[in-house]
């Protein structure tokens, strides 16, 4: 063993690791006889400023020295030349092995890409890899006495994704740079999740809801206590209720219907423990469970798996590794745990073998389930030394882990179907009731769900001892319209479910996925949901219309699954990208030559331009799209320039957008509310764990401000006016938006005093202050910071004066600089 060498006997080793957060434990467990030094992620990369692949010469590819890392393997090469033998030990993932193969060039003999012959005397290479699942003392000094050479199968996986993805971006995105505006980016795997996105919302926009109605019946028994049944047919037959008429004509049957228990079915119902964490599991519970996003808690994975310092204990890693779709579990952690749950709980809650879960398909077999590294460590001994946010993921993977090896919870569960006989009709109904028997994994963990859950509306009814041909009584008849419902748009937790399901993407790229597409503006979220902007519309419809092949879902999937090949030797990985390559390059010529210039846009509308009456066309600006008049000539100075804002730019005001917008937000930092605050810049939200959590977010930043409706009726369509909320502040806008789209300019009644054709409007500027500038921007650029009045100085003879508020009070004045006439202005007259 290892641990039980001499440290003089130890021979001189340099351990490279990824991230320095790991140094501390992982220098503790190996002594003095290594020294362990960080890399701090990539040290090669493909160039930035070309596309780094030659697709002519079997996609041969070029890494070079990431700018910024030139000291990291400066120092890193120094240690090299004095240690005895070199440790790769980089995170046991695809990447992490990529990171050892540069590593390995940059430190080794250049000869790294063959395999090389063992030295004399049968003594293994200088330069070795070792892999852990955890950092702990066992799983460390294990990896190091069995040492093994880098898995090309591994790196070649990584870097035809790394191919992949540079193929895509580089000659997808400036396609996008040239017909929409520059700094957009497509992604083969981000594009398919905002298509996803896009797709949902269409969804809900074409939705058309359907009545249905559900009768209740209140009943009770011999025995109490009273209970609802649900109406289910007539006769033997289920029967749908979709008409207020038909609700009716029931309820008038049963008012004087004879009740009767029909039959009474009684079983026990089992419900199992679920699997310990995988990375996408863990991510949507703890969205749903901690409000935490994607991004936040694969954060706070890290910092547990890499170690937190535990008082005299030291730096401890407490979980294993968090990138993983595996449900296995070690020999050692299963015995542990099967103890733990024997001394904490009894034998009852012990099944007679250890629980076992199914894999995936594509799943990593040498990698584990993310678990705790000792089942002994429950979180309430180790919670002083854990932030408030650690001890919170650290509490749902432990729980979540000793569940799983825990018998089945157990339900007594009855189902009573009832007869209610009015004349020659007999009518249907049926309730269910669950009783907990004995709560087994419940008694740790369970885990939470989208929507309602059946088992627990179970719960909620408590049902008399009831017989078959027992007589009920009804005491109430409940009829109740409803209406079916669009599908939920995804939030964080749903969307990570729904890549996983489609097989898009891997436990390493979810957070990066959903960060990108947030980063570019491609969505926003509403009430913590995902709801595509215009840039994000325009852009899926673009890419997805001219890349049919590349960007289709089903695609997708399948080139991860060519991935997983790669992975375990089935494919090479030049064959995987030749094949991807032939699809790409016939949908990139495609796209060169039909993808539509939306800079050039100019689509016809039915509004008018309220200042010469001209039709009004949709443009495209830096912004997004507006309404300008289609009079306007750029040759010629005399043409109307009227321009507004188009509110396809804001949410819908339709009642899913306001349902989420009314609902409470949470901090994706900690999990507290947020609420409401007012700064000098204007209002925006706060985390209310302040001072420990300082989360902030601009109001423009998501979610969406109420809007306040004004008495004021719309000159186009007659329905009431609207104060909204834009990219730039507030404006005034028709309620009857997308059927009427009028936005209102609020003009003074002035004309520009620079170019004399324009109007003055008064406008706001992003910090919320009010200016005034000419309507004819961007021709002219007249603006002012005070209010301009049609009145010339009597002093220098400008053509016009402004209003300005000092601390003396409101005063017209002359905006001459060598001109100082100013007087007091008159009062605002009182209602």
């Amino acid at each position: 063993m290892l641990a039980s060498k001499p440290e003089d006997t130890l021979s001189k080793g340099l351990v490279i690791i990824e991230s320095p957060g790991k140094a501390k434990a992982i220098q503790k467990y190996l002594g003095k006889g290594f020294v362990v030094e960080a890399s701090f992620g990539h040290v090669k990369d493909l160039p930035k400023s070309t596309l780094g692949v030659d697709i002519d010469n079997n996609f041969e590819t070029e890494y070079v020295v990431i700018p910024g890392k030139e000291k990291v393997l400066a120092k890193l090469k120094k240690l090299a030349l004095s240690a005895d033998s070199i440790y790769l030990a980089p995170d046991p993932d695809r990447e992490g092995e990529a990171i050892a193969w540069h590593l390995a060039e940059e430190l080794g003999d250049g000869k790294t890409k063959k395999k090389k012959k063992k030295k004399e005397g049968g003594e293994p290479d200088r330069i070795r890899r070792v892999t852990f699942n955890e950092i702990t003392k066992r799983a460390v000094q294990e990896a190091f006495e069995h040492p093994h050479d880098i898995d090309r199968n591994l790196v070649d996986a990584q870097q035809a994704r790394r191919v992949l993805d540079r193929l895509v971006g580089y000659q997808v995105s400036p396609l996008l740079w040239d017909k929409v505006r520059r700094g957009l980016s497509a992604g083969r795997v981000q594009t398919v999740a905002l298509r996803l996105i896009v797709e949902r919302e269409r969804e809900i926009k074409a939705f058309q809801k359907q009545e249905y109605w559900t009768i209740d019946a209140h009943l009770a028994g011999p025995k109490p206590p009273a209970f609802d049944a649900r109406f289910v047919g007539k006769g033997e037959e289920k029967v749908e209720v979709t008409h207020g008429d038909d609700a009716e004509k029931i309820r008038v049957a049963l008012e004087k219907a004879d009740w009767l228990v029909r039959t009474v079915e009684r079983k026990e119902r089992r419900r199992n423990a679920t699997p310990p964490f995988t990375t996408s599991k863990l991510q949507q519970d703890s969205s749903r469970k901690l409000r935490f996003s994607v991004k936040r808690t694969m954060m706070i994975a890290q910092r547990l798996y890499e170690g937190v310092e535990l008082g005299e204990e030291g730096s401890v890693g407490l979980i294993t590794y968090m990138r993983t779709d595996s449900t296995r579990v070690s020999n050692e952690a299963l015995a542990e745990v099967r103890e733990y749950i024997k001394s904490q709980y009894g034998n009852e809650y012990l099944p007679e073998s250890p629980n076992t879960y199914k894999e995936k398909k594509a799943a990593q077999a040498a990698h584990e389930a993310i678990r705790p590294t000792s089942a002994m460590r429950h979180p309430d001994q180790i919670k002083q030394y854990l932030k408030e946010d650690e001890y919170k993921v650290y509490k749902l993977i432990w729980q979540r882990f000793v569940a799983s090896q825990i018998t089945p919870a157990v339900f007594d569960q009855t189902t009573v179907d009832i007869d209610a006989k009015s004349g020659a009709e007999t009518f249907w109904f049926r309730v269910t009731g669950s009783v907990p028997k004995f709560d087994g994994f419940l008694r740790v963990y369970e885990e939470s769900k989208e929507g309602k859950d059946e088992e627990d509306e179970e719960l909620k009814h408590k049902l008399p001892p009831l017989e078959a041909g027992q007589k009920l009584t009804l005491r109430e008849l409940k009829p109740e319209q409803h209406f079916t419902e669009p599908p939920p748009r995804y939030n964080e937790a749903s969307l990570v479910k729904e890549l996983e399901e489609r097989g898009i993407g891997r436990p390493s790229t979810y957070s990066a996925i959903l960060s990108t597409i947030q980063e570019r503006q491609y969505v926003q979220k509403l009430g913590g949901k995902f709801s595509p902007t215009e840039i994000g519309l325009v852009v899926t419809d673009l890419l997805v219309e001219n890349f049919r092949d590349i960007f289709d879902v089903q695609y997708t999937a399948r080139l991860e699954e060519e991935l997983d090949e790669i992975e375990e030797g089935k494919e090479t990985w030049t064959n995987a990208l030749a094949d991807f390559y032939k699809r790409f390059a016939k949908d990139l010529r495609y796209a060169e030559k039909h993808m539509e210039n939306i800079k050039r846009m100019e689509k016809p509308t039915d509004e008018k331009c309220e200042r010469c009456g001209s039709p009004l066309v949709i443009k495209w600006g830096k912004h997004g799209s507006f309404y300008a008049c289609s009079s306007y000539d750029k040759e010629n100075p005399e043409s109307c320039t009227f321009t507004k804002e188009n509110p396809i730019n804001l949410p819908d005001l339709d009642s899913a957008d306001i349902q989420e917008t009314t609902q409470e937000e949470y901090c994706e930092n900690c999990g507290r509310v947020m609420v409401l605050k007012r700064g000098r810049f204007g209002q925006f939200m706060a985390c209310t764990g302040y001072p420990d959590c300082k989360t902030t977010r601009r109001l423009d930043q998501g979610k969406k401000v109420p809007d306040i409706p004004l008495d004021e009726l719309c000159p186009k369509c007659g329905r009431n006016m609207m104060i909204r909320h834009g990219r730039f502040g507030e404006f005034t806008a028709c309620s009857g938006y997308p059927e009427c789209k009028y936005v209102k300019q609020n003009f003074i009644g002035v004309k520009c005093p620079l170019c004399e054709d324009g109007e003055i409007v008064e406008k706001k500027a992003r910090k919320g202050n009010t200016f005034y500038g000419c309507g004819n921007y961007p021709k002219c650029k007249f603006t002012s910071a005070g209010k301009p009045l049609a009145e010339k100085c009597p002093s220098c003879g400008n053509e016009y004066l402004v209003e300005k508020t000092l601390k003396a009070g409101p005063v017209v004045a002359c905006p001459n600089k060598e001109c100082d006439y100013e007087r007091a202005a008159e009062p605002v007259p009182v209602a």
